[in-house]
């Protein structure tokens, strides 16, 4: 069924791709809707916090200027994940080198919880963040890729630029490594 509905949208993307570089402006407006949430989404689980929206537009204007070499070879979904991966990398590059101060306000404090669910939910994710705090970067990259967004291995290995086989011995690595930080 998965194969199906991605056949389906390689399909579809595929003749926006070609409606685009025809001159219709709308199959580019059509491209951004179908994948912007995902993208964001893909973002803010690789830990952007401020101007997703930003990195985001910055992937799109990336894959637009860059469609022609758009050879189809993975979905558009999965270049524009990698897109996305490479100018993010580049800009923490750019941030440790220049630095930055982080300011913080009150409103950033936790004071109180509305409900015990809450509390639980919270203390759950914190859990969850902190065990993924302790994977190297590609782990957790392919933790995400395949737990959040249901990658499979071959487009995971296209996104970060690596194997099929490296995919899934840092899923195996990240996935223990997560259940023992959770069961300590």
């Amino acid at each position: 069924m998965i194969d199906a509905t991605q056949q389906e949208d390689a399909s579809a993307d595929g003749v926006l791709i070609d409606q685009w570089k025809a001159g219709d402006q709308r199959a580019a407006t059509a491209i951004v809707e179908r994948h912007a949430e995902a993208l964001t989404r893909f973002a803010a689980r690789l830990g952007v916090i401020d101007d997703v929206d930003e990195l985001v537009q910055d992937t799109f204007v990336r894959a637009f200027s860059a469609m022609a070499t758009f050879r189809a070879d993975s979905s558009l979904r999965t270049w524009l994940f990698t897109i996305q991966r490479r100018l993010l990398i580049d800009r923490r590059r750019a941030n440790a080198r220049r630095g930055k101060d982080i300011e913080l306000e009150d409103m950033h404090a936790i004071s109180g919880f509305d409900a015990l669910d809450t509390m639980v939910a919270n203390e759950a994710a914190q859990r969850v963040t902190n065990a993924m705090a302790r994977l190297t970067r590609m782990q957790r990259d392919v933790f995400l890729l395949r737990v959040q967004e249901g990658r499979n291995y071959k487009e995971i290995a296209e996104i970060l630029g690596s194997t099929e086989g490296a995919a899934r011995v840092h899923y195996h690595n990240a996935m223990r490594a997560v259940k023992e930080f959770l069961h300590d």
